[in-house]
């Protein structure tokens, strides 16, 4: 199988109610209000008729202002957000490093956690034992490793979720922004081992406002504006194109 992306008018809608309601209780009660009622809002158009396709090889980077879509299509890429329409077919192992604190049972020891984040993984618990004894060593957080998760500092938290999330590579690789993981010590090594899944990976997109970091690893740029691909080429040119719709 030939891992791949591929997109033909693929468009996403968010309902606005799950942004606009604070409670269960809110909720409710503007939809018995009826027309007299607040003004309605309409559902958010996250993605617009998105077509493209990304093959083996490729290093895409994403570029667009906060909330232009790139964070949305990476989601919807790996399977968290589905379509309103068109098609999506993705073909490969997906990895994505984003939300790595996501999870987590607070009142499970950091142990335990690894078997919980590989199931969402989509990894075996067998597997999850095989490497454990290498993920426990990698987040180095000592003896709390047998300590529930709720007492962990936050730094703690996501040594931990970084190394299990990048503990095994995929053949497409996700990721949102760079990955803020703790001390100087540990962040080589964070680095390090994003590098390694970097080479790995036969296709990687990686959303992010750091031009330098996708210029250094990218050769292809997509530019993201209020939901759709406005631009579609070499990276160079796509920081371009960005900086001149962005006036910066």
């Amino acid at each position: 199988m030939t891992n791949k992306i591929v997109l033909s008018d693929v468009n996403l809608h968010y309902a606005s109610v799950a942004f606009k309601e604070r409670s269960l209780k809110t909720m409710l009660a503007s939809l018995v209000k009826g027309p007299g009622g607040r003004k309605a809002v309409a559902d958010i158009h996250a993605l617009k008729d998105v077509s493209l396709s990304i093959v083996p090889g490729e290093r895409v980077g994403l570029l667009g202002h906060n909330g232009a879509g790139k964070s949305t299509f990476l989601k919807m890429v790996a399977g968290l957000y589905p379509i309103s329409s068109g098609k999506r077919t993705v073909e490969g192992t997906v990895r994505s490093l984003f939300d790595i604190s996501l999870g987590f049972e607070p009142d499970a020891t950091g142990r335990e956690n690894i078997l919980y984040r590989g199931l969402l993984l989509g990894l075996t618990p067998k597997f999850m034992r095989s490497i454990e004894s290498e993920i426990v060593e990698f987040a180095d957080i000592g003896e709390f490793i047998d300590y529930p998760i709720k007492t962990y500092s936050a730094g703690m938290q996501v040594r931990l979720a970084f190394a299990i999330s990048t503990a095994v590579g995929g053949d497409i690789l996700l990721l949102d922004e760079v990955i803020g993981a703790g001390d100087a010590n540990f962040m080589i090594k964070a680095r390090k081992r994003i590098g390694e899944l970097v080479e790995q990976a036969e296709i990687l997109l990686l959303a992010s406002h750091d031009f330098q970091t996708l210029q250094s690893i990218c050769k292809r740029g997509l530019v993201f504006h209020h939901g759709q691909v406005i631009f579609d080429g070499p990276i160079g040119e796509a920081v371009i194109h960005y900086r001149r719709v962005n006036h910066v």
